[in-house]
């Protein structure tokens, strides 16, 4: 069913700004992204402290900043609807990059729509994208992954993979890469050839993108510099 959004106040439109923000350079930040941070009655982060620094370094005024995590209850993206429908302008901004991917934002996105709420985005940096475009690898079509499961389900995805005709794409912590490298490595030896590339700490001062294959990934995942942000992604079967 069509909603049409409401004004409560007849100064103000409610309205969520989904504002994308970088991922590590700060000169990747949109003028429009700047107007709307400016704009915003308030702005709904994963941490405070992150936003708030990107706030000054953008020197934007100080405004609220409204925690919203993976840990936060149903509850509060239900009052940030609430404050949406009295008329604020309220903007979302992950910790980097575009908010709703792996991480909490979609659930006030899909609240805020149900609700009637006027939306818009302002688009802007993503790692995954970031580390597609740069991968040389075929980007017609990919499959994203997210973050791979810790435990439950984790090895079936993995052999899942063997079979893949898309490009894949995935998030991986500092802490774990070694370790799910030297999985893949396992699962897909097999395809020795099939092509597999590392990106970390992109648009960053250490920024670097390793392009192997599956036979030489044990050797990459030890040298791998085991400090920032990765993605990897991994071409298509062979």
């Amino acid at each position: 069913m069509l909603r049409k959004h409401r004004r409560i106040d007849q100064n103000k439109e409610e309205m969520l700004s989904i504002v994308a923000t970088p991922i590590g350079n700060l000169g990747d930040i949109t003028r429009r992204a700047i107007e709307v941070l400016t704009r915003a009655d308030a702005i709904v982060c994963e941490d405070t402290r992150v936003t708030g620094n990107l706030l000054k370094q953008l020197a934007i005024p100080k405004k609220e900043l409204i925690s919203l995590h993976g840990y936060s209850k149903p509850e509060k993206a239900d009052f940030l609807v609430t404050r949406l429908r009295n008329g604020e302008h309220l903007a979302l901004a992950s910790d980097a990059g575009t908010p709703g991917i792996s991480d909490p934002g979609y659930a006030l996105v899909s609240r805020a729509r149900a609700a009637g709420i006027k939306i818009e985005v302002v688009p802007g940096p993503s790692a995954f994208l970031a580390a597609l475009s740069i991968s040389g690898l075929p980007i017609n079509q990919f499959l994203y992954l997210g973050f791979l499961p810790l435990k439950k389900g984790r090895q079936t995805l993995l052999q899942s993979l063997k079979n893949e005709e898309r490009t894949i794409v995935f998030y991986e912590s500092v802490h774990r890469i070694e370790r799910t490298l030297q999985e893949l490595a396992a699962q897909l030896e097999s395809q020795p050839e099939r092509r597999v590339v590392i990106a970390r700490e992109l648009t960053k001062l250490h920024e670097e993108v390793i392009s192997t294959t599956v036979k030489d990934l044990p050797e990459a995942a030890k040298n791998v510099t085991k400090k920032g942000e990765f993605v990897v992604v991994i071409g298509p079967k062979q």
